[in-house]
């Protein structure tokens, strides 16, 4: 999505009032050893997808890669002060130096949005800064309609302050932070992971100064029929699914087995159109200049 972005920003007239607007800053890919990692699924439907690409499940649960908590790059950006996070990763002091380098000429940031994913749920979900909680109820007006609009549920879970989500409305939550991320494997006793958690970019971004708007989309790469319909910190549909169902399902991925549809099909796991995906992004980009 951010490469079509850039690519699209690249393309139109200087006169174009998205460039006329506002600065741009963009940072096309945080992660490329690990997109190459995941080649093996996201290859090409996810780096070149056509209007009804989406990305196959056996493919993606047979290849996929992911960092364990406290490694994840988005919670690895240096922690405040004269250099004090040595340790921190080349791709995430890469981002810092641009990001900071950018404020210094353009001044305070207005909005940061950082663009995810997600396994599965229920449809789309959408996070946001606790300081515009009550300023972004425009924001949430809109993504609600352009989601049912497009056919899809907003996904809904009640994590009461787990990790720094605390729900706002259906669909819309706060996003996490560095220090209920660590607190949290603090209070099952798991130190190590805790220690590795930094700040992630959208509170880097928020330290270099002004009231920035952060927001992060979580996009589906599958919808699990029924998720986020029970509103509560164990959502059952999701439960079930993780731990009856997901476990046969990821050995009829590996063993290519022909049980593997029928196991997708029993499970109510569909994928969401890729484009689909971007489309609901670049509204909730939209949606969150027009609250500036």
């Amino acid at each position: 999505m951010l490469r079509r972005l850039a690519s699209h920003l690249m393309a139109v007239g200087e006169t174009d009032p998205l460039k006329t607007s506002a600065t741009w800053c963009i940072v096309p890919h945080a992660n490329p050893d690990g997109e190459m990692r995941n080649r093996a699924w996201c290859e090409p439907e996810v780096r070149h997808p056509t209007p009804d690409a989406v990305v196959d499940p056996g493919r993606y649960l047979k290849g996929v890669v992911r960092e364990g908590p406290g490694d994840d790059m988005e919670f690895g950006f240096p922690r405040p002060g004269p250099d004090p996070d040595h340790e921190a990763r080349p791709e995430n002091r890469a981002v810092a130096d641009f990001l900071r380098a950018s404020a210094s000429v353009v001044g305070p940031f207005h909005l940061h949005v950082s663009f995810h994913g997600m396994a599965h749920a229920g449809g789309p979900w959408f996070l946001i800064d606790a300081a515009w909680q009550d300023r972004s109820r425009p924001l949430q007006e809109r993504l609600s309609r352009n989601v049912e609009d497009m056919g899809y549920v907003l996904h809904d879970v009640q994590r009461n302050g787990e990790k720094g989500f605390h729900r706002i409305a259906r669909g819309f939550c706060t996003r996490p932070d560095s220090g209920s991320m660590a607190r949290f494997f603090l209070d099952r006793g798991d130190d190590e992971t805790a220690a590795r958690f930094r700040p992630s970019s959208m509170e880097f971004v928020r330290s270099l100064g002004g009231d920035t708007l952060t927001l992060v989309s979580e996009m589906p790469l599958f919808i699990l029929a029924g998720a986020g319909e029970t509103v509560e910190p164990t959502d059952p549909v999701a439960e079930q699914f993780k731990t009856q169902m997901l476990p046969d399902i990821q050995r009829a991925a590996q063993d290519k087995s022909p049980d593997l549809e029928s196991l997708l099909k029993a499970a109510g796991l569909t994928p969401m159109s890729i484009e689909e995906q971007m489309r609901l992004q670049l509204l909730f980009l939209e949606a969150g200049l027009n609250l500036l």
